[in-house]
């Protein structure tokens, strides 16, 4: 077997994985049911991933990377700090209205595996992280490192609020007091400026 297919073979199993997981569950989709949809040997699937930890880690950092390059993607046409904070709510606001809206993977990943030492919970936690990382250093372009802190860890909060919301069947609703909230932040902290 070629290398490049050995890849493809990979990241076919962590994109099947990957819906199963969003739609069913991280415990409710056993690897059976993987190896079946992914149409691979059990062989091939150990190769690849020896553990069901290993696959599930690395599910999450694949859909990390995707919702990374998208945000860098989108921000970096944005000029301004309040403009690409907006972009983000964007991106979440039409997320709430595709198809592919299953809830946030990663809170799915928490609430699943509570103890913060599993691997899957620390890939969860991190990409959490990761965004509220994102947002900080965006608004450090306007105001103080603890200020950016402070405002970057209530916008994670409303996203996450909205998240939950828009999956309680109310994606309008969310995101517009999200956003109306996280603007609001953003103009009480350039106030104290």
């Amino acid at each position: 077997m070629t290398e490049p297919a050995k890849i493809d073979k990979r990241q076919h199993i962590i994109e099947t994985a990957y819906g199963l997981f969003k739609r069913i569950g991280f415990h409710a989709t056993g690897i059976d049911r993987i190896i079946a949809e992914a149409n691979v040997a059990k062989m091939t699937m150990y190769r690849h991933f020896p553990s069901k930890d290993d696959l599930m880690v690395e599910v999450l950092a694949y859909r990390a990377e995707r919702f990374d390059r998208q945000l860098d993607r989108l921000t970096e046409q944005a000029a301004t700090p309040d403009r690409k904070i907006s972009t983000i709510f964007d991106c979440y606001g039409r997320w709430f209205h595709s198809a592919d809206f299953h809830g946030c993977l990663f809170a799915h990943a928490l609430a699943e595996f509570g103890d913060p030492a599993h691997p899957v919970f620390q890939a969860a936690a991190g990409q959490k992280n990761g965004l509220k990382r994102r947002m900080r250093l965006i608004l450090e372009e306007k105001m103080s490192a603890a200020d950016a802190d402070s405002a970057s860890a209530a916008l994670l909060m409303l996203i996450e609020g909205a998240t939950l919301m828009a999956r309680m069947g109310q994606p309008d609703a969310a995101i517009r007091h999200a956003r109306k909230a996280a603007m609001a932040i953003l103009a009480t902290r350039e106030k104290q400026q």
